[in-house]
């Protein structure tokens, strides 16, 4: 582990070093790469830049989530004019029909959904899979970049506050876990929308007794009774 820590860590060093005379669109051409040409130890170097100037922080987030949104442009154009082809050959049917009913229901949340997530998401398939079935390019590019301006915000922050060697960390147990860690982020969500719609529910319903007693005068006088 922590021969992997200083080969992440001497890599990260050489990238930022070729990247800093660019200075602050060096994470736009580092998140760009990553999301058009090759996988880049992405959360790591983001959060580094984040980490060493974090009074631009809320910047920094902006350009790395615009970089992965105008890099999966590549992926689209190729998806789009014969990537079918390509999709079916990195899957199994059953699961190119599974992505295909998914994205027919909610294309939206099929694509940001996986941004949100660090690898080893396949994302590149997701992209793909999102120009191979011909998801509206502005619907494309809003999806992309909602998903990695959540998980950019969230590491930066955490990079913030514990440094990023939390978010390698992070990043190791995602790798090793990763469906454990997608049915807890999933429960998680779940009871998050549960109990979002509970009190939505209980007011739509007191709404509706109210409006019973207003249009039936026994009901009414039942309520507003001294023993109610």
């Amino acid at each position: 582990m922590d021969k992997i820590k200083h080969i992440l860590a001497a890599y990260g060093k050489w990238i930022t070093a070729v990247l800093a005379p660019l200075g602050v669109w060096g994470v736009f051409v580092l998140t760009f790469a990553d999301a058009a040409l090759m996988g880049l130890p992405l959360d790591i170097l983001v959060s580094a830049y984040i980490y060493r100037d974090p009074s631009r922080y809320l910047l920094y987030v902006l350009l790395a989530s615009a970089g992965s949104a105008a890099g999966s442009i590549v992926l689209y154009v190729i998806g789009y004019t014969g990537g079918e082809m390509v999709l079916r050959k990195r899957m199994p049917p059953e699961k190119f029909e599974r992505i295909k009913a998914s994205f027919d229901k909610h294309e939206f949340w099929a694509l940001m959904f996986p941004a949100m997530l660090p690898p080893p998401t396949p994302f590149k398939a997701v992209v793909l899979a999102a120009a191979v079935f011909e998801m509206r390019f502005s619907r494309f590019l809003l999806a992309i970049f909602a998903g990695r301006f959540v998980r950019f915000a969230l590491e930066g922050y955490v990079a913030m506050k514990f440094g990023p060697h939390v978010i390698a960390w992070t990043g190791h147990v995602f790798a090793h876990h990763f469906q454990g860690v997608l049915i807890v982020v999933a429960a998680g969500l779940a009871l998050w929308l549960w109990m979002r719609r509970k009190p939505a529910a209980e007011k739509s319903t007191a709404k509706k007794e109210d409006t019973a007693a207003i249009d039936n005068p026994a009901l009414r006088s039942e309520k507003n009774s001294p023993a109610n």
